[in-house]
């Protein structure tokens, strides 16, 4: 077997296995020069307390590129009710930032989901670009919290809206 065929086939089962982890979902949201620029991920993590930071992946996308040259972007965590929303800003072509999709802006400028279920607004430390993607480390420099209706869940291609909330262990 070529060195090639082996990377396609580790790939493709690389797909397959990740298909099988449930994410969460957020959009991540950025003033440009251009306008607002935003997209769907699925690959954000907290990556430290002190200081607070998170990380999230992106391909080369023209939203991608547009978040990866601000100076300041927002992490917009999703609930049950934002299904549609993430479909939006995860294909090109679909309607962002219109009035009827609960878009506000801070007073730094960033446009924010008022019903997210928190919004992170953060700073980039590192972008590391690793094979067609790249790796976003920013710093948390304010935490919005939203309401805590539930969740919203990115499993095998598609998003899963779940009101269930997960028992306080402190209650049991």
């Amino acid at each position: 077997m070529l060195s090639s065929d082996i990377e396609t086939q580790i790939g493709q089962l690389f797909r397959a296995a990740f298909r099988r982890y449930p994410t969460g979902v957020a959009i991540i949201s950025a003033a440009t020069p251009d306008g607002p620029a935003g997209l769907t991920v699925s690959s954000v993590a907290s990556v430290s307390v002190a200081p607070p930071a998170l990380s999230f992946s992106v391909l080369g996308s023209r939203s991608a590129r547009a978040i990866l040259a601000a100076p300041s972007f927002v992490v917009n965590l999703l609930g049950p009710g934002h299904a549609t929303l993430a479909h939006d800003f995860a294909r090109p072509g679909r309607p962002r930032f219109t009035p009827g999709q609960g878009w506000d802006r801070l007073p730094t400028g960033e446009p924010v989901l008022a019903g997210a279920a928190a919004s992170l607004r953060a700073t980039p430390l590192h972008l590391l670009p690793v094979g067609e993607s790249t790796v976003v480390v920013a710093e948390v420099v304010e935490v919005l919290l939203g309401p805590d209706r539930g969740r919203l869940v990115y499993h095998d291609r598609e998003f899963h809206p779940t009101n269930e909330k997960p028992e306080d262990p402190k209650k049991a």
